[in-house]
């Protein structure tokens, strides 16, 4: 497996961009579908992107495309989100998670999961 490690997360305001990245080690990153997952207090965990090994094609939740994009660097081992226009409604935590199920949407498709990293966005 890999191991994943989330940053990037912080406080900001609507209508403010935030990036993330996911920094893996372990086995090879390009053989790895990549995407990006989302908790908010009291809910479950959502879908918000995912890209391919190569990173030519991406898929995005309706709630986060044309605001959020998704992309990798399999020469740094890196995956990253980055977040425009952010609205209070995005507030979560946001994992990183790796699989082999071509742009997976579901959480029980990936292996391995980052720590976690909060967002949070006031209005």
């Amino acid at each position: 497996q890999v191991q994943l490690v989330d940053s990037g997360g912080g406080l900001v305001q609507a209508g403010d961009s935030l990036r993330l990245s996911c920094a893996a080690s372990g086995r090879a990153f390009s053989n790895y579908i990549m995407g990006w997952f989302r908790q908010a207090p009291g809910k479950e965990r959502e879908f918000a992107a995912a890209i391919s090994w190569s990173g030519d094609v991406t898929a995005y939740a309706d709630s986060v495309k044309g605001r959020f994009t998704i992309s990798r660097d399999n020469a740094k081992n890196t995956v990253y989100l980055q977040m425009e226009n952010l609205k209070p409604e995005d507030t979560a935590v946001y994992y990183c998670a790796a699989g082999v199920v071509y742009l997976a949407r579901t959480p029980d498709e990936y292996e391995s999961w980052g720590q976690g990293t909060q967002v949070t966005v006031s209005s």
